[in-house]
């Protein structure tokens, strides 16, 4: 393995905890030996165009510091190549981090683990999701979730995580069940009303609800979690269930495994790692062990 190792920077996550993560990161490193070059882009774009030229170029590993989203973009440069991703999680959500079992807000200790597992060579493949030419490592969201999100990002204030919150109280306030087309491998299109179904490639998403909380990120299989048609009442009831994955034993929950997943519903979108995919309908297809990661 190449002594010379690529941090992937986003210094805004977490309110600039990205930037500050970054020096520690760094240091941990270097103090192994290591040749570290930072990767900090415009824009998406450029952070991902700048992250492909680094794993083309032959870097021993991808080390992103952010959250989910950066995490989301570093996927898209190394998914299918041989070169390990390293996490050190700082953002708001951190739920890849979290299904890998990797530290969370603490920089020091998680740069000195990827250090560590560097040297050791501790590196294990692992699935990810993919619909069409993009992956995703945690969850695919459809339905009231997903339309929180639309909501929350029309609004331009408040700022922060109270604006998602009166997103949530506007949805429940207009919500209805959606109709919608489900298709299971190669199994018969269903037809049913649901508040949500959800694609788990790993067990949470928006920073620790564990909407798919068995799925498991070796098995091959998505965890696809179906919410039926909840009134406002038994939503408000199960949704908090969710953050201790309880609300799976609701008789208005199902869960099933599947490697391919279509979605179809009128006027839905869908989000995955946090980021927008697209309007329904979507094929999601879980390919094992599709990234390399460093880690325990």
């Amino acid at each position: 393995m190449t002594s010379e190792i690529t941090l992937f920077v986003n210094p805004t996550a977490g309110r600039g905890r990205g930037a500050h993560a970054a020096q520690p990161a760094a240091a941990a490193l270097r103090a192994a030996g290591f040749s570290v070059r930072t990767v900090i882009g415009e824009d998406a774009g450029d952070a991902l165009r700048r992250a492909r030229a680094a794993v083309d170029g032959g870097t021993g590993a991808l080390i992103a510091v952010g959250g989910d989203g950066l995490v989301g973009l570093a996927l898209q440069a190394v998914a299918g190549t041989r070169t390990p991703l390293g996490v050190i999680a700082v953002g708001t959500g951190n739920d890849f981090a979290r299904a890998l079992g990797l530290p969370v807000r603490a920089p020091a200790a998680a740069g000195a683990l990827v250090a560590d597992a560097l040297k050791g060579a501790r590196v294990r493949d692992v699935d990810l999701g993919r619909v069409g030419a993009t992956w995703f490592g945690t969850v695919l969201a459809s339905g009231f979730d997903s339309r929180v999100n639309d909501r929350g990002n029309r609004m331009r204030r408040p700022a922060g995580r109270l604006k998602y919150d009166l997103a949530m109280i506007a949805e429940l306030a207009a919500f209805r069940p959606i109709p919608y087309r489900l298709r299971l491998d190669d199994g018969q299109v269903r037809e049913l009303e649901a508040t949500l179904i959800a694609v788990g490639n790993g067990p949470s998403y928006g920073g620790g609800m564990r909407i798919c909380a068995g799925a498991d990120l070796a098995d091959g299989l998505f965890d696809v979690t179906v919410v039926g048609d909840c009134g406002r009442a038994t939503l408000l009831k199960v949704f908090p269930r969710v953050y201790k994955g309880t609300h799976l034993d609701h008789p208005k929950v199902t869960v099933h495994r599947a490697a391919r997943v279509e979605l179809a519903a009128e006027d839905v979108t869908g989000y995955a790692d946090g980021e927008r995919l697209g309007a329904l309908p979507l094929v999601a297809e879980c390919v094992p062990g599709a990234v390399r990661v460093l880690g325990p």
